[in-house]
């Protein structure tokens, strides 16, 4: 079984007629923007397939995200690695959801957000929905476009900043990413706050003193 409309249908009859569904993807890499996605689905029109984005093959998640952007009301925002330093990583996944919900053309009545908080500053009704892209269509819709919006972010940072495998690791912390940066050093676009990234400099620091 796979995600549903049940938590839209629920939401629609309880009198909100727009309900946008909202993820983020990238709260743990090393390095790159956290990204999130708000996606009103079109209940006549709903892509068929939809599931959590990590269930899916590359080739599964380009198809779907063309059909989604195809049919759907989709707006996708990041909030950068400085505000993830300077806010912590949740708070910046929150200020991603905010922003994609901002830039929907269609202002939605209530959203269902993927996770057990809602942003602080959302002005709008929202449930948090655990699991959410495992039940939402919408969520789970958003996790995808989310997904494959953040990756072309990273492989393109690849091509600009080579060594560090971004093209194939999207800024996660694999080993041989781990041992770039202590190979290359500390790039402008990795999360400094981050505890791997964090130790490496205060490695260095304390091995240049």
């Amino acid at each position: 079984m796979g995600p549903n409309f049940d938590l839209e249908r629920e939401a629609m009859a309880a009198g909100h007629a727009i309900v946008a569904g909202v993820d983020e993807v990238g709260r743990g890499p090393l390095a790159g923007p956290v990204t999130a996605a708000a996606v009103i689905l079109d209940p006549r029109c709903i892509p068929v397939g939809l599931d959590d984005s990590k269930k899916l093959s590359a080739k599964r998640r380009q198809v779907l995200h063309d059909e989604i952007a195809r049919v759907a009301q989709v707006s996708v925002a990041h909030a950068s690695v400085e505000e993830i330093d300077d806010l912590n990583i949740l708070r910046a996944s929150h200020l991603a959801m905010e922003r994609a919900l901002a830039g929907l053309a269609l202002s939605p009545a209530m959203c269902l957000i993927d996770g057990n908080m809602i942003p602080r500053n959302l002005k709008l009704p929202a449930r948090a929905v655990i699991k959410g892209d495992a039940l939402s269509v919408s969520i789970s819709a958003a996790s995808i476009m989310a997904k494959i919006c953040r990756d072309r972010v990273m492989w393109d940072l690849a091509q600009h900043w080579p060594g560090y495998g971004w093209d194939t690791n999207v800024g996660y912390a694999s080993k041989s990413h781990k041992e770039a940066i202590r190979n290359l050093g500390v790039s402008p676009h990795h999360r400094r706050s981050f505890k791997p990234v964090h130790n490496i400099l205060y490695q260095d620091n304390f091995i240049s003193d």
